[in-house]
């Protein structure tokens, strides 16, 4: 799946707060994680992914994603959300 699809923003969440809450809310479809973001920090959101059985998609770095994502700062994690 492209990274390109990250760029609607009615259509994702960035962050890890953010990503995480959807995940948890139920409105996470694809999480998407940078490859340098700290594993710490994004364990329990990859355990809630593999738990509810969502699609998990490594991005090369925080830098990379947060550009698909269409900001210009690094991004640990971003979800594509069921759109409403």
């Amino acid at each position: 799946m492209s990274l390109e699809v990250l760029r609607n923003p009615r259509l994702r969440v960035i962050g890890l707060k953010q990503t995480t809450k959807a995940v948890e809310r139920g409105q996470a479809r694809t999480v998407y994680l940078a490859g340098d973001a700290d594993e710490r920090l994004v364990r329990d959101l990859v355990s809630k992914c593999r738990e509810r059985g969502i699609e998990l998609v490594r991005v090369e770095s925080m830098a990379a994603l947060g550009k698909a994502c269409g900001i210009d700062v690094g991004a640990a994690a971003a979800a594509l959300v069921r759109s409403e």
